[in-house]
């Protein structure tokens, strides 16, 4: 069944006789697309519990509230990554609505559906992080209520024209970045609040699992809790700042490595016009943003590499 996320979460509503658990379900650069989404209603809902899991822990460790009572949205790009399809299949068998983000609406992911969302190519608003994000402010606006849900609607309104002059604006600074970083073997990245996700799939998507360069995401908060020993002037930051409730963890952060940093690059959403989105909720669209930022960086530096993004070592090649 495919709909849009304010009927879907209406029809599920009418089914359940109450919603008190909803979880968020997927792998590798899903599993990040799903975290906004998750940062949201744990932020906004006063009475929800929220869970957000790999996918194959959710298989293994699935948690004893899930039922009747719950839903879980899964998402995979491809539809078929397996532990995904399993952990949709288990939600169902459990009793829970069982919402599914895919590309594929004939794949296996989709078949485990109760309803499915299909992303619309070339619309950040309708992304598949988008979808999961309108998902999760129907949830909480059907069930506790939210105020500033106008803001939000407004906001995903916005969205597409902001990204649109972003990647514009941003591709000079992308390109001699990637021609200063092209021979570095690890880079670490760095975020917070609903940004975190984008230095997190920036770090194991675009850098390890595509152009094989180490890394690892650290959130700003937890910097000066150990991660901030390894700066020095020879190790690659980038650094995503946010806006919002979060930003002074980021600024703070930032601070720390303009003194003993050099290899550092910010990718700022407030140069990237994301101030045209109400200060009630702006917080909440920095990654529909940045994931798109993150993109051009990638390809710049791709290009540079001379190794395609699509390139891999193992997998889709090997058994695992």
């Amino acid at each position: 069944m495919a709909c849009c996320p304010k009927s879907i979460i209406e029809d599920v509503l009418k089914k359940h006789d109450k919603i008190t658990h909803v979880y968020f379900v997927a792998c590798g650069g899903s599993y990040a697309g799903l975290y906004p989404a998750k940062y949201f209603l744990q932020s906004e809902a006063k009475d929800l519990i929220i869970g957000h899991y790999s996918s194959n822990e959710f298989c293994h460790a699935t948690p004893k509230a899930l039922g009747k009572d719950s839903i879980v949205i899964t998402q995979s790009f491809s539809g078929t990554t397996p532990e995904t399809v399993r952990a949709a299949g288990i939600a169902q068998e459990a009793g829970a609505a069982s919402i599914v983000i895919t590309n594929k609406p004939e794949s296996p992911l989709a078949q485990n559906g109760d309803y499915v969302l299909v992303p619309e190519k070339g619309s950040t608003a309708n992304s598949g992080q988008a979808y999961s994000l309108k998902l999760a402010v129907e949830i909480l606006n059907q069930t506790e209520g939210y105020e500033n849900y106008d803001e939000m609607q407004n906001g995903f309104d916005r969205i597409d024209k902001i990204v649109g002059n972003a990647t514009q604006f941003i591709a000079p600074r992308a390109e001699k970045w990637a021609k200063m970083y092209k021979d570095e073997k690890l880079i670490y990245t760095m975020g917070s609040g609903s940004a975190y996700s984008v230095a997190y799939s920036f770090a194991i998507c675009l850098l390890m699992e595509m152009q094989w360069i180490n890394s690892s995401a650290i959130h700003s908060g937890e910097y000066f809790h150990g991660p901030f020993e390894i700066t020095d002037r020879e190790t690659p930051f980038i650094v995503f700042m946010s806006e919002g409730r979060t930003r002074p963890l980021d600024q703070r952060a930032l601070d720390f490595l303009k003194q003993y940093a050099e290899k550092l690059m910010i990718v700022d959403v407030k140069e990237l016009g994301i101030n045209t989105i109400d200060d009630k909720v702006v917080e909440f669209f920095n990654p529909l943003l940045l994931v798109h930022a993150i993109r051009v960086f990638a390809q710049k530096l791709s290009e540079e590499r001379k190794h395609p993004l699509t390139v891999r070592r193992y997998m889709w090649k090997l058994e695992y």
